[in-house]
């Protein structure tokens, strides 16, 4: 999907403590705003795909609801541009 004027779209990588991703995994499941998640392999260990009303839900959402997963280590956000 494409970002567009009407919702902010980001995909967040996410690293885990070792042992917790499916646990992370199974957490970020239950976050409305997830409409895509996948488990993997390499420097990252799960990957979800966020859509919000707007940048500022989207930063509550990251900070306050993923970030406070226990077993997440850290994330990184990758905001969507929109597309004219």
């Amino acid at each position: 999907m494409q970002a567009d004027g009407d919702t902010a779209t980001a995909i967040i990588l996410i690293t885990t403590e070792p042992g917790q991703e499916a646990a992370v995994y199974e957490a970020i499941s239950h976050i409305p705003e997830v409409v895509d998640q996948l488990l993997l392999f390499g420097e990252y260990d799960v990957y979800a795909r966020l859509e919000c009303e707007s940048f500022g839900i989207l930063g509550g959402v990251v900070i306050n609801r993923i970030r406070s997963i226990d077993g997440v280590d850290s994330t990184k956000t990758l905001t969507a541009a929109p597309v004219n």
